[in-house]
């Protein structure tokens, strides 16, 4: 069975949706990987890579909906590459403290990374229920 289903309306965004399972992630960083290298951005991609990680993990242990897949979308927009992370869920991510939980684990993390690599990220609403979370990247040498 796969993971992702791949919608790819034209060669400036490709849209994947994932299973709210944690072996999505690491999927969705190869799929994304695959993306730059088509589009001769390979330079972003570990930078890329680590945003994606983040804010699918999120979704992954925090948004999930019954019934419902997460979405994501890279696109090409001018000198950006932007990533978005579409879900059902109408709780938002707050940017928080690094912290250990109730079950010993330090999370966290995720936010405050994808506020310092990225040029440009956010939280907004969507078509339908749930919230995007996108994060922008500046790609430099592009074609």
């Amino acid at each position: 069975m796969t993971e992702a289903h791949g919608v790819t309306p034209d060669d400036e965004t490709v849209v994947l949706r994932w299973r709210y399972v944690a072996r999505s992630v690491p999927v969705a960083r190869r799929d994304l990987r695959r993306t730059l290298e088509r589009w001769e951005w390979g330079a972003v991609a570990d930078v890329a890579g680590l945003l994606l990680s983040e804010m699918l993990t999120n979704a992954v242990r925090h948004a999930r909906v019954p019934g419902r897949e997460i979405e994501t979308r890279f696109s090409r927009v001018g000198p950006l590459l932007r990533i978005e992370v579409h879900d059902a869920s109408e709780t938002r991510p707050l940017m928080g403290l690094p912290a250990e939980g109730l079950d010993g684990v330090e999370g966290g993390w995720g936010l405050p990374l994808v506020d310092s690599l990225a040029a440009e990220w956010g939280i907004g609403d969507r078509q339908g229920p749930g919230k995007v979370v996108w994060a922008e990247v500046a790609v430099r040498g592009e074609p």
